[in-house]
């Protein structure tokens, strides 16, 4: 009995120092600060595209042949008229050489038919005809210079060229893919807004682009085109920018988040967007606030956001300029808890 008396007297013991380690209020958090502030920021409309080569092409060849040589590799960058490849050329140099030696007889002949006109010695239909053969044979020169340079491949224009797509000794047809080129500075995005932001954009408007391949870098130019007509069936217009692209970061096809700026500038409340929480319930953040005894806790406060421009948000409700927010470590707290705040050479609240 006094065994079991014993044991029964250290568990109550037990029970009574935990219900007073657990009536003891709890440490208050250590967190770190910061405030909304007022701003002013130029409005912008939002839209999404595509980046687009001012001139971008399938490089292909007009004639058939077989490839002689490859005077390029994938991802050089090429001037207009520089040679890609070339294609046996053979029976052309042999037809080009057989016109010429035509030409130069006809040549000779109508010559000869001239001098005698002047004294009647050859009648004017001979002359008319002597003269319409040499410019037939000097035509057929023409023509086949013409179908010789076919065999010459050149780049149609300043730029960037992709995968080459043929191998030297191979036969092609007419068309056939070689490479594909791209002009990639500066460059286009393509991208539609609706009907009724039509009068909030103008030629040389100022626009930010950003991509997810770098999300990291906005990418500046201006409207430089807006089609003269709406789509019927989407009630968009189609806009197009031109961007520096100094570079070549961005590559036609890649889609883009655009932000047309407007000629005005309005005040606006932003918080780092790191102190936001965003959950299918509603934006909100963790408000430092007084309770009743003067401590210091956090309030879950629901706010709406808008545009975020580097690394802040705008808050267009449920704060203003001035509030203290958190600014870290937010998923370890709950509305209502006592917090501390550290100065700036504290530690950053734990998450």
């Amino acid at each position: 009995g006094v065994v079991l008396g014993g044991i029964f007297g250290y568990k109550f013991y037990q029970f009574g120092q935990m219900e007073k380690q657990l009536s003891q209020p709890q440490p208050p958090a250590k967190i770190s600060v910061t405030q909304a502030s007022e701003e002013s920021w130029q409005p912008a409309i939002k839209a999404v595209g595509s980046i687009e080569a001012i001139n971008g092409i399938e490089v292909a060849n007009e004639v058939p042949g077989v490839v002689e040589t490859i005077n390029f590799e994938s991802g050089d960058t090429v001037s207009k008229g520089d040679v890609l490849i070339r294609l046996d050329a053979a029976i052309d140099e042999a037809a080009l050489r057989t016109r010429r030696a035509e030409a130069q007889l006809a040549a000779q002949e109508f010559k000869r038919v001239s001098d005698l006109l002047p004294r009647r010695a050859v009648s004017q239909s001979q002359y008319d005809e002597a003269k319409a053969n040499y410019d037939a044979a000097r035509a057929r020169v023409n023509e086949a210079e013409a179908q010789l340079n076919k065999k010459v491949i050149r780049a149609p224009f300043d730029g960037t060229l992709g995968i080459r797509m043929v191998d030297q000794g191979e036969y092609i047809a007419t068309g056939t893919p070689i490479v594909e080129i791209n002009m990639l500075n500066p460059i286009y995005v393509d991208y539609t807004l609706s009907e009724k932001s039509l009068p909030e954009v103008e030629n040389g408007y100022p626009v930010s682009v950003t991509v997810a391949a770098v999300p990291e870098h906005t990418f500046n130019g201006e409207v430089s085109a807006i089609n003269t007509s709406v789509n019927p069936e989407s009630r968009t217009v189609r806009i197009r920018a031109t961007l520096d692209n100094q570079d070549n970061l961005l590559r036609p096809g890649m889609f883009a988040t655009i932000q047309t700026g407007q000629p005005r500038e309005n005040t606006v409340v932003t918080v780092p967007r790191t102190a936001i929480s965003y959950n299918t319930y509603g934006d909100f953040v963790f408000l430092v606030a007084e309770n009743d005894n003067g401590e210091q806790i956090v309030k879950r406060q629901t706010i709406t956001t808008g545009e975020v421009r580097d690394g802040r948000a705008e808050v267009t409700s449920g704060l203003k300029a001035g509030d203290t927010i958190v600014a870290k470590g937010l998923l370890r707290l709950r509305a209502g808890q006592r917090v501390e705040i550290l100065d700036e050479s504290g530690q950053e609240a734990s998450e």
